[in-house]
């Protein structure tokens, strides 16, 4: 018996609040902790690979993309109808904004702060479009491999990697992307940002849906799951 949207709505908003109070408040916690802001990276990177594994596998049975730009491809790939991908990126964009609050407020900071930090530029948007297409083509292609016990693994393993290798720190979900405005801290985005940041994202989903029709061109089985 397949899970009701309810329960696949709940499950989005959970494991999205949960992964962007991870990414924010080991952000915090990491300028906490060092001045020395590679460390600081590697703190936050580590911390946000290390709660996918846990929120994918344990949501899995019911829903863990936490990532509209998943949701999206879904719908795309005629795996999800229109109407219930409404629901599940409501959950998620209500989800990363519940997420962030809780993070402030766990580290005695406003519980909400706007952003203030600029993240703009061509290399910075060309990193979004390569961390986000780089993490649909993982998704995606351990779905086709009928691997969905490897996604927790391996988009991890991805944003983990792109959170150094790419110029924007790989933020390759618009939800989360959108709830790191409201925390002015090592994580934040400045609303100002946010719509060249998006619309990266959606580009690079675009072009890793592209990618997967030349690579697998055959009509492709359900996502299992996803992230980051």
């Amino acid at each position: 018996m397949s899970p009701s949207l309810a329960a696949r709505a709940t499950a989005e908003l959970v494991g999205t609040a949960l992964l962007v109070a991870t990414v924010v408040g080991s952000g915090v916690m990491a300028t906490r902790l060092t001045h020395d802001v590679a460390v600081q990276l590697l703190a936050n990177s580590l911390a946000t690979g290390a709660v996918l594994v846990a929120l994918i596998v344990s949501l899995q049975p019911v829903s863990a993309a936490f990532n509209p730009v998943v949701t999206l491809a879904e719908v795309v790939l005629r795996v999800l109808a229109p109407r219930a991908a409404v629901a599940l990126v409501v959950a998620q964009l209500l989800g990363g904004a519940i997420g962030a609050v809780l993070a402030n407020v766990m580290f005695d900071l406003d519980a909400v702060s706007i952003a203030t930090r600029d993240r703009t530029g061509a290399g910075v948007w060309t990193g979004e479009v390569v961390a986000t297409l780089g993490l649909l083509l993982v998704v995606l292609g351990c779905a086709r491999a009928r691997r969905p016990d490897a996604i927790p693994w391996a988009v991890a393993g991805w944003i983990v990697a792109a959170y150094w290798a790419t110029s924007s720190t790989s933020f390759a979900n618009p939800a989360v992307t959108v709830a790191r405005t409201l925390s002015d801290s090592f994580a934040g985005i400045s609303p100002a940002s946010v719509p060249m940041f998006v619309l990266m994202q959606l580009l690079g989903g675009a072009v890793a849906l592209g990618v997967m029709r030349l690579l697998h061109p055959s009509p492709p089985s359900p996502l299992e799951a996803t992230d980051g």
